[in-house]
């Protein structure tokens, strides 16, 4: 089949105001979130049900051309990007098909908008704990697709963690219903664990079965000074024990992390009197409204601060003060843009390990690139730091980022040493191609590339991922 036959044959299944093949109308599928790199693809397809996902992707397969799936589109190492391939934008499968809250679940489909179903939720009596930066915006196939975390995970894990079933639809066009509500099912192996985490290598997942949980209705909120990393693990520790494992948020701040949030977020401002080495934002959060949570978290506060695990705090007192506090942790990523070009790495440690990597990463990078600015942050509580480091005063952009693969590759070894992951919640993508195979196992490597060849024979399903060449 031409290419003039598949765009036609792509026009017929989804509508012609629903195949865009000019690049003014593609624009918005074609940028990488970061904006470091520009996709080229044959067109975009945007299906309205999981059959027409189906249909397109059996033609795609019968004409020998590869497909990208895509979500949001606010992914951040490229896995979204098309080089000749047919995106397919799973924006208009965003229903939610059915929401039973006496089982504790809802089935959505692949592109309903995360916040979308936490508000959905929400009006259920019922919570959907993936909580991020992005989830405005981002959608739910593309969470699941990259396994993310958030905000949430120390408390109620990961993507994978809050999937029941799946829908899938296969290279091969086949459409795979594993939508189960069910939380046992012994019954072979984990199919849908296979389509969380692949980056659309494996299928294009159309819909799924999510878990929900009872509603918080108490939450108390505090933003806690700290000498060192050390003595937030130290308070981690403390938080856990005093709650009864209750600790829904614990996320670790710099200083010049705060600093920027303030200094360049409109109406952001220091929680604290003075400056201190480092912060922790944490939350308890309790479904019972009977549950003294407030006094058991200032019990736990008042305790830290009389033995000098924190050196000062502010509690908040209202949900508007709660919010600004989030502010400074959630928006920290658009702070960073304005003091210049930032190089990002999304590790993972053990918790245990999180002041030994800050402290080497810290002094090698700096050793790289004297007058650079390590910022790192994120959520300590399970391991998760976003060691992000900013441009030298002085240097143009453009050479800063020359110099991205030979410092991820300096931060990186750092955290291999220790036992990490390179990519603890952004996936691998195009972007980290060479370090998934510089820094896992031959073993684990080629059980990847077999499963990828007995679902994906023909390497039609987003070919550059996890696989490809890498972008340079």
């Amino acid at each position: 089949m031409s290419q003039t036959a598949l765009l036609a044959a792509l026009k017929s299944i989804v509508g012609e105001a629903n195949l865009l093949t000019a690049a003014a109308d593609m624009e918005t599928y074609i940028n990488e979130e970061r904006g470091l790199f520009r996709g080229s693809p044959l067109a975009v397809a945007r299906p309205g049900t999981t059959e027409e996902v189906s249909e397109v992707v059996a033609a795609c397969a019968a004409a020998g051309v590869a497909i990208v799936p895509q979500g949001g589109n606010t992914g951040l190492v490229g896995g979204g990007l098309a080089d000749g391939e047919v995106i397919v934008a799973t924006g208009r499968l965003n229903r939610i098909r059915s929401l039973n809250p006496e089982d504790f679940t809802m089935t959505v489909e692949a592109g309903c908008v995360l916040e979308d179903i936490r508000n959905a939720a929400e009006r259920a009596d019922r919570l959907f704990p993936l909580s991020l930066g992005a989830q405005g915006s981002c959608q739910i196939g593309g969470n699941i697709s990259t396994n993310v975390g958030g905000i949430n995970t120390l408390r109620y894990g990961t993507a994978r963690d809050n999937i029941l079933g799946l829908e899938v639809v296969l290279p091969d066009g086949r459409i795979w219903n594993g939508l189960r509500a069910l939380t046992k099912d012994n019954t072979g192996y984990s199919l849908r664990n296979l389509f969380v985490g692949a980056e659309g290598t494996l299928g294009i997942v159309t819909a799924a079965v999510l878990k929900l949980y009872p509603k918080p209705v108490q939450m108390e909120t505090a933003f806690c000074a700290l000498e060192s990393p050390e003595a937030a693990l130290e308070l981690l520790a403390r938080a856990r024990r005093a709650s009864g494992d209750q600790v829904a948020a614990f996320e670790l701040i710099c200083r010049d992390g705060v600093r920027q949030s303030v200094t360049y977020l409109e109406g952001v401002t220091d929680p604290l009197d003075a400056e201190y080495p480092w912060y922790v934002l944490t939350e308890f959060t309790s479904a019972n409204p009977e549950e003294p949570l407030r006094d058991t978290f200032e019990g736990f506060l008042g305790d830290a601060l009389e033995d000098g695990v924190i050196l000062d705090a502010v509690l908040a007192e209202s949900l508007e003060q709660r919010r600004s506090l989030w502010r400074i942790r959630e928006e920290l990523p658009e702070a960073e843009k304005y003091e210049g070009g930032s190089i990002k790495h999304d590790i993972s440690v053990p918790v245990r390990s999180i002041p030994e990597f800050i402290r080497r990463a810290t002094a090698a990078v700096l050793e790289f690139m004297p007058g650079s600015l390590p910022v790192p942050f994120g959520h300590a509580g399970d391991g998760n730091i976003h060691f992000n480091v900013t441009q030298p005063k002085g240097m143009p952009v453009e050479e800063f980022f020359t110099h991205w693969h030979p410092m991820s590759r300096i931060v990186y070894d750092i955290v291999d040493e220790l036992n990490g992951s390179f990519s603890a919640e952004h996936g691998v993508g195009r972007f980290k191609i060479e370090y998934l195979e510089r820094y896992r196992p031959e073993v684990e490597l080629d059980m990847m590339r077999r499963i990828k060849a007995a679902l994906d024979p023909q390497n039609t399903m987003n070919p550059g991922a996890l696989f490809g060449p890498p972008l340079e």
